[in-house]
């Protein structure tokens, strides 16, 4: 007999993963044209993330430096929770708060994208960095949850905002990867065509 609680599990991220497609299908397709475009302008992408949205960062910028499901020249991507000693010099000398605004500053240039991660929308160091992004002139890509949080009061129309609705971490980091997936699918297909599989 299958534990209850793992099928639950399933079932919970299987119903939201439904949901969510119908209220994210559009944004995410804003997304792909406002990455795409940055790309093609010979602009870079900047992921940032706290845990787990650390490693979704990660995730992306290694699917575009990489590939996703064919083969390609490498896309400009970084992510910003990688380098420990950035990261602990300014954690260290600063606050933690500044480990990616700092990076954004130095890295960041007009018409870059921000990839910027917080299942709760209210992490204190994404928020720095969509300032510092605007700022700079760059447009935003946010993936929240639970209601988009102060985040999704920052944004700005030229950005883009992917709400998964849902109040619960793990699955808003499950529709997350769906909709990283969804991203570089979307890039590789505005970039080079949709015969990847054939």
């Amino acid at each position: 007999m299958t534990n209850p609680r793992i099928l639950a599990h399933f079932q919970e991220s299987a119903d939201l993963k439904m949901k969510a497609a119908n209220v994210l299908a559009q944004p995410i397709e804003q997304a792909i044209e406002l990455m795409f475009t940055a790309l093609s302008n010979g602009n870079k992408i900047l992921a940032c993330g706290n845990g787990g949205s650390a490693a979704d960062s990660q995730h992306f910028a290694a699917e575009l430096v990489g590939r996703f499901e064919r083969e390609r020249l490498p896309l400009p991507a970084m992510a910003l929770t990688t380098d420990s000693s950035i990261l602990t010099a300014v954690g260290n000398d600063y606050s933690y708060q500044e480990i990616f605004s700092k990076q954004v500053q130095a890295f960041g240039q007009a018409g870059d994208v921000l990839l910027a991660f917080s299942t709760s929308g209210n992490s204190g160091n994404i928020l720095a960095a969509i300032e510092v992004a605007h700022e700079r002139d760059m447009r935003v890509v946010a993936l929240t949850g639970k209601g988009g949080g102060k985040i999704g009061k920052v944004l700005t129309d030229a950005d883009v905002h992917i709400c998964v609705p849902h109040e619960r971490t793990a699955r808003i980091q499950e529709v997350h990867l769906v909709t990283l997936h969804c991203i570089c699918d979307g890039i590789d297909v505005a970039l080079f065509g949709d015969d990847a599989n054939e």
